[in-house]
């Protein structure tokens, strides 16, 4: 019977040294790193009683698989909202680059009430959705117009304006934003709408001839509706350009009971005009719908006019009423009873901004 030979045992200066366990508290491996599972093989030729040199030993590098080019779902400490995962190439995250230049160019940061944070949280990226959609999906268009729109809104400070107090005698009556609901083709619960009455106006150099206050009461009213759509409490993203529509926007109605389309008031023109800029410039991905009512019949035709003009979806957010008493076909019963709906008057559910 052959001998079984005994296990080789290392001499006692040869056994290694026993290692103090480490103080420093262990870590999971860094994204993208598989863990090893088992220790790796020494060479074949390596003597059982010799370490493994530098050399020979298993270059762990080997063993890294490349960072997924998908970033997953931004997690929040708070448990907070979380946007989809994107990735390194998407929109999103190309203006998400360019924000932290933009935010020190500007030295400004808020936008709609939302703080920019170049981080990247759900509502700053909420933000970056609008301006993307905006400019169908041109990332450099897109970080222009933000650019622009922060130093606008720094200089002209339209939150600030929110809470000044205008003239009754000139803006009263002009303007509420009301709450809807169940309105037809809408995916939300409530809906906001922003009621524009031209035929409030009695007299239209008091109220469009200083253009630069009907412009602060008019930024004034459309930041109202801003912040009744609680932009800064949503949750719901906002899918990317051509893939759906944004559930956070509100509707305009345009009554133009008791105007004049034959004459038009060169002050009620050139306001026009300066607000229409203003809200086109600064304002992108705000609006749903744009409704006219009490638009006459032999004057539709410059409404249709008007498409011409505009782009094809610019197109189907704009619609025209003769009666006012039609809205409610459009936005259904819970408009102001004046529109064919079941709320109270326009008076007693609308709220506008402060006045005396």
């Amino acid at each position: 019977m052959a001998d079984v030979a005994k296990p080789l045992e290392l001499a006692p200066e040869e056994k290694p040294p026993t290692e103090e366990p480490s103080s420093e508290p262990v870590t999971s491996p860094p994204a993208g790193i598989v863990p090893l599972t088992e220790e790796p093989k020494p060479q074949a030729e390596a003597p059982p009683t010799k370490p493994a040199s530098e050399e020979d030993k298993p270059k762990v590098e080997e063993t890294v698989t490349a960072a997924p080019v998908t970033k997953p779902a931004e997690s929040s400490s708070s448990n907070g909202p979380t946007w989809q995962p994107i990735n390194d190439d998407h929109p999103i995250s190309l203006l998400l680059k360019q924000l932290p230049a933009i935010l020190k160019e500007t030295s400004y940061a808020e936008v709609y009430g939302i703080t920019l944070d170049p981080s990247g949280p759900f509502h700053t990226k909420l933000i970056l959705q609008k301006f993307l959609r905006g400019n169908a999906n041109d990332v450099d268009k897109a970080a222009t117009q933000l650019k622009n729109t922060l130093k606008w809104r720094k200089e002209f400070q339209p939150l600030k304006a929110l809470e000044e107090t205008f003239s009754k005698e000139r803006f009263g009556g002009l303007g509420y934003v009301v709450e809807l609901t169940d309105v037809p083709g809408s995916e939300n619960k409530k809906d906001i709408a922003t009621f524009n009455i031209y035929g409030a106006v009695k007299d239209n150099k008091k109220t469009f001839g200083d253009i630069d206050a009907f412009l602060r009461w008019r930024v004034a009213l459309m930041e109202l509706g801003i912040q009744k759509l609680a932009l800064l409490t949503v949750t719901t993203p906002i899918p990317d350009f051509g893939s759906g529509p944004d559930p956070h926007q509100g509707i305009q109605i345009h009554d133009y009971l008791q105007v004049s389309f034959l004459r038009q008031d060169p002050h009620v023109k050139a306001a026009s005009k300066a607000a229409i800029d203003t809200f086109s410039a600064y304002y992108p991905e705000t609006l749903s719908r744009k409704i006219f009512v009490s638009v006459p019949l032999l004057m539709q035709w410059m409404f249709t006019a008007m498409k011409v003009l505009l782009s094809r979806e610019t197109v189907k957010k704009f619609s025209v009423l003769s009666y006012a008493n039609q809205l409610h076909t459009a936005l259904g019963g819970s408009v102001p009873k004046g529109y064919g709906g079941s709320g109270g008057s326009l008076e007693e559910v609308g709220e506008t901004v402060k006045l005396e």
